[in-house]
């Protein structure tokens, strides 16, 4: 019989339907080192965020098949080491969605009635009717910053209490903005149209202090913030001034910059803050949810069916995985390089497998390529499994084609994406080493091999343009690791590709496009 190991706590419920099909040992509490002297023992293991799977209990885990996380993240899972290993990862990302939805709204009507402050009133003997004058969110603009999963259960919640919807997110097509509802709109529109915003992101280097004094000062004296997605998206001293001041009307936070909230000034205010202790996936339900989630992964896998929501490869015997796993690398590293190079709102994406691939199993290269298109977006929300179903509900129309025709090499993956910035395509191919080559890009003919910061120039094929480019990167103090121009005929349009040592310093793009014959330039980060 399976043996399954459970190293945190977890709801009944999972317990339960573990049992179904293995023995179940509850070990809570133990050190990494104390889990890689057991887990040789066992076939699955299931953990919270308390339990560290690192690369020595991998490696201990001899009959491992499956890890299965009850929540979302999985950063306490060295992913990579279970790839190779071939054990399957697998979380719950949609097992709070409705708790931390529901924390959002709870927030608002909150904020928006000063509901805590009169109820602490009330008990303290007092009856201040007319200290807490409310407003109502009946036909109030609602800003949601994020329509993912959550983001889209509030604005579809707060259209049906009667407010008009804004948001941003520069991942979701327009027609998926309509089916919700809501209107999509730059960010500064939602900063000073919005009666409320709420903000559903990750925390990301994009989106670090995302609501800062600029921000803040483009409100409305009557905006409300709330925040129940990462810490850090927030400027906190900047919240406070502007709440200290009077300069909005108030703001509700259930996440922050350093939990637990130590000293903070935002603690000094009155009813224009709530603040709440990391509680928006913490329901009874959305406890069980994950437990049963992933408990019936594990049960699912252990019984040798699939996995529903892994995050690495799922479904693919030891063989088929070895023989495509160099190829879905590159597929996931041009469909990287072509999401950026389309710009942000990817409305269509072709998949083309050329020469010998074309007559492979294509869903996993297909699927790889849509991660690394939505990796920019998603970063660790998107994988394997959930690839395709996010690209669907942006709105992003996927096509597949399959050319058996060998080009240049044997094999090869063409994708072509239209976006903001219009289409661009990319082609790639590993060579016999198995290091990927850029071979072709938005049609000029290039040998490149991908880097994590590029440089991509259109200009015109004509003197001097190369090193005037050279030495404006040089007077910033830009290494060139490499260059390579492509080019259909002399003296006509052609594109370059510079490989870079450092991320691109702001400001120098623009010196770029000044300089004549350059007619765009964009950088990429893989």
């Amino acid at each position: 019989m399976a043996k399954v190991l459970v190293s945190d706590p977890i709801d009944e419920a999972g317990i339960k339907i573990l049992s179904q099909v293995a023995q179940v040992d509850v070990k809570t509490g133990l050190s990494s080192s104390e889990l890689a002297g057991i887990i040789s023992d066992y076939d699955a293991l299931m953990i919270r965020s308390g339990t560290q799977v690192t690369e020595e209990v991998i490696e201990a885990a001899t009959h491992l098949k499956i890890i299965g996380r009850a929540g979302v993240g999985v950063d306490n899972v060295n992913v990579p080491a279970a790839t190779r290993k071939g054990i399957v990862v697998v979380n719950s990302p949609e097992g709070n969605t409705i708790a931390a939805a529901e924390h959002a709204l709870a927030m608002m009507l909150s904020l928006s009635r000063h509901i805590p402050d009169a109820n602490q009133s009330l008990k303290e003997g007092r009856w201040d009717r007319k200290k807490f004058m409310g407003s109502e969110v009946y036909k109030k603009t609602l800003g949601v910053v994020g329509l993912g999963k959550i983001g889209s259960h509030v604005a579809t919640v707060a259209k049906a209490m009667g407010m008009k919807i804004l948001a941003y997110d520069p991942f979701i097509s327009q027609e998926r903005a309509n089916q919700l509802g809501c209107t999509l709109v730059d960010l500064d529109l939602i900063f000073t149209e919005s009666d409320y915003i709420t903000l559903h992101v990750p925390k990301t280097k994009e989106t670090a202090n995302l609501i800062n004094a600029e921000s803040l000062a483009k409100m409305k004296p009557t905006a409300r913030i709330i925040n129940c997605s990462r810490g850090g998206i927030i400027d906190e001293d900047a919240l406070y001034e502007a709440l200290a001041n009077e300069k909005i009307a108030g703001a509700a936070l259930d996440v922050f910059a350093t939990e637990p909230l130590g000293e903070s000034s935002l603690k000094s205010l009155g009813s224009n803050v709530i603040l709440t202790p990391h509680l928006g996936a913490s329901t009874a339900e959305a406890q069980v949810n994950v437990a049963i989630d992933v408990a019936e992964q594990i049960r699912d896998v252990l019984l040798g069916l699939p996995a529903r929501s892994a995050v690495n490869i799922p479904g693919l015997s030891p063989d088929v995985m070895e023989k495509l796993r160099p190829y879905m690398r590159l597929a996931e590293t041009l469909g990287n390089l072509v999401g950026q190079l389309a710009g942000d709102r990817v409305e269509s994406f072709n998949v083309t497998l050329q020469g010998d691939l074309a007559d492979n199993n294509s869903q996993p290269l297909v699927v790889a390529a849509i991660k690394g298109l939505l990796s920019k977006a998603l970063r660790e929300r998107v994988n394997y499994v959930n690839a395709a179903i996010e690209a669907k509900e942006r709105g992003i129309h996927i096509t597949e084609t399959r050319d058996t025709t060998a080009k240049d090499y044997s094999n090869s993956i063409y994708l072509e994406a239209t976006g903001t910035k219009g289409t661009h395509s990319v082609t790639g191919a590993l060579l016999n080493d198995g290091e990927i080559r850029i071979i072709n890009l938005d049609n000029y003919p290039v040998n490149v091999p991908p880097n994590n910061y590029m440089l991509f120039t259109l200009h015109r094929d004509m003197p001097g343009i190369i090193g005037k480019i050279g030495s404006l990167l040089g007077n910033f103090n830009v290494n060139i690791a490499s260059m390579q121009v492509g080019r259909k005929i002399v003296r006509g349009d052609a594109v370059m590709v510079l490989t870079i040592d450092d991320p691109l310093p702001e400001g120098i793009l623009g010196e770029i496009l000044k300089v004549p014959g350059v007619t765009d330039a964009y950088t990429v980060t893989l």
